[in-house]
C-alpha cells in the first residue's frame, strides 16, 4: 500500500480532486520537466541533433516497460484517435464483417470504425450494457467467425467495469480477429501485460492515469503489424534520419519496429520530458501497488455509498481505481456543480457519477464528498 503522495502535487488542502478519469493533475516534477523543456526552446542552440532521438527513445523504453513489451513495439502518437486511425489503416476488414464495440464507449474508439464500416461494407456492433455488468461474458458471446476487429477498453470509462482482456484476446485469435485497445482510462493504474493479452494495437493518451501532459500518447504495435503503412510520412521515421546533413538522401526504408508509425515532430522538447518524468514515477510506484492502494480506497467509498442507497459495479467486476456511483432515478440535477462550488471535483458520464481518486487523495477528500452525498 502506497501512502498518500499529495506532497508531490500542487493541490490545495481545500480542493478534493476526485476526478483523475477526467484529467490528472501534474506532479511538481513533471511541471518542472516541462519548464526545462520550454526553456531549451527559448535558447534553441542548446538543442543538438541527438536530442531529437535520445529523449524519444528514453520515453519509448519507459512505456515499453510499463506494458511488458520492447521499445521496438512502441510508437509515439499525439492522441488516441491518431493511433486508432493507424490501426484501422492496417487491419483487414471486408464487407459483411463485424467490428465489436461497447455501448457508451469513448468516441475516439468509435468514429474511426464507423467510417471504416462505411468504406468497406462492414458493420459496427455496439454491445448493450449487460444487466450484471459482466462485459467479458457479453463480449465472448458475441465473438464468432464474422468478427474482424474488437475495439475495446480495459475498463469502461463511465463506471470502471473491467474486461478480462486475456480471455477476450484468446477468443479473438481463435477466429482470426484483431484486438484494438484504448487504454487511456486504465493504463498506469491498472496493470497491463502485452505479452499475455497480445493485442494487435493498444493506444493510450498520457493526460489521465499516466499523469502526463495533454497531446501526448503511445501506441503498442504487435510485431506482425510493424511493417505496415503509417498514417503520415515524416522525415524522422525514415532510416538514417539521425544524419541531418544526409536528409537530402531520401530513404524508402523506415526506422526499425513501430517507429514508422511515430507522429511527425515526435521530439517535442517540452512534452516528452514531462511524459518521461511521469512514467519514471509510475514505474517506481508500480501499477500493481497503485491498483491495490486505489482499490482499497474505492472499496471503502463503495461501502459508504451503499449505506446511502447508491449503487456501483461490484468490486469483482470493476477496476479498483474507478468508482461509478448510480442514483435511483439518475444523477440529481446540478449535483456536479453543487460539489464543484465546494471544491469537490467529480464528473458524470452516462448514468454514473465517476469518483476516480489517485494517490494524492486523502481521507478528508472522501469525507467532504460524502458529507454532501449523505445530505441528499
Amino acid at each position: 500500500m502506497i501512502p498518500c503522495q499529495r506532497h508531490l502535487f500542487d493541490i490545495p488542502e481545500d480542493v478534493a480532486y476526485l476526478n483523475c478519469a477526467y484529467m490528472s493533475p501534474l506532479m511538481k516534477s513533471v511541471r518542472d520537466a516541462g519548464h526545462m523543456g520550454i526553456q531549451r526552446k527559448v535558447q534553441p542552440w542548446s538543442v543538438s541533433p541527438p536530442d531529437f532521438f535520445s529523449e524519444s527513445e528514453t520515453v519509448r523504453g519507459q512505456f515499453a516497460r510499463l506494458v511488458n513489451a520492447g521499445a521496438d513495439d512502441v510508437a509515439l502518437v499525439p492522441a488516441v484517435s491518431y493511433g486508432i486511425a493507424t490501426a484501422a489503416l492496417n487491419l483487414p476488414v471486408s464487407a459483411g464483417s463485424r467490428i465489436l464495440t461497447l455501448e457508451e464507449q469513448f468516441p475516439s474508439n468509435i468514429y474511426t470504425w464507423r467510417e471504416l464500416a462505411k468504406e468497406t461494407g462492414a458493420e459496427v456492433i455496439s454491445l448493450a450494457r449487460p444487466d450484471d455488468d459482466d462485459w467479458t461474458a457479453a463480449i465472448l458471446a458475441a465473438i464468432d467467425e464474422r468478427v474482424a476487429i474488437a475495439a475495446l477498453p480495459h475498463c469502461h470509462w463511465t463506471d470502471g467495469a473491467v474486461i478480462d482482456l486475456e480471455a477476450v484476446g484468446a477468443a479473438l485469435r481463435s477466429v482470426g480477429a484483431a484486438l484494438v485497445l484504448d487504454l487511456t482510462q486504465s493504463l498506469g493504474a491498472l496493470p497491463f501485460d502485452a505479452q499475455a493479452i497480445q493485442p494487435d494495437f493498444a493506444i493510450c493518451a498520457t493526460y489521465k492515469w499516466l499523469l502526463g501532459p495533454y497531446s501526448t500518447g503511445f501506441m503498442y504495435v504487435a510485431p506482425k503489424h510493424q511493417d505496415g503503412k503509417p498514417l503520415e510520412q515524416n522525415w524522422i521515421a525514415r532510416l538514417n534520419s539521425e544524419n541531418f546533413a544526409g536528409l537530402v538522401d531520401y530513404q524508402d526504408a523506415y526506422q526499425p519496429g513501430a517507429r514508422r508509425y511515430d507522429v511527425g515532430e515526435r521530439s517535442n522538447f517540452a512534452l516528452l520530458p514531462m511524459a518521461s518524468a511521469a512514467l519514471a514515477q509510475l514505474l517506481d510506484w508500480g501499477p500493481e501497488n497503485i491498483q491495490a492502494t486505489l482499490a482499497a480506497t474505492t472499496a471503502a467509498m463503495a461501502d459508504r455509498a451503499a449505506a446511502t442507497g447508491l449503487t456501483s459495479v461490484a468490486a469483482d467486476k470493476r477496476a479498483g481505481h474507478f468508482l461509478g456511483l448510480r442514483f435511483a432515478g439518475g444523477v440529481p440535477e446540478g449535483l456536479p456543480e453543487r460539489l464543484a462550488a465546494q471544491n469537490i471535483l467529480v464528473s458524470v458520464r452516462g448514468s454514473s457519477m465517476r469518483v476516480t481518486p489517485h494517490l494524492y487523495n486523502n481521507q478528508n477528500d472522501v469525507d467532504r464528498l460524502f458529507t454532501v452525498l449523505e445530505a441528499l
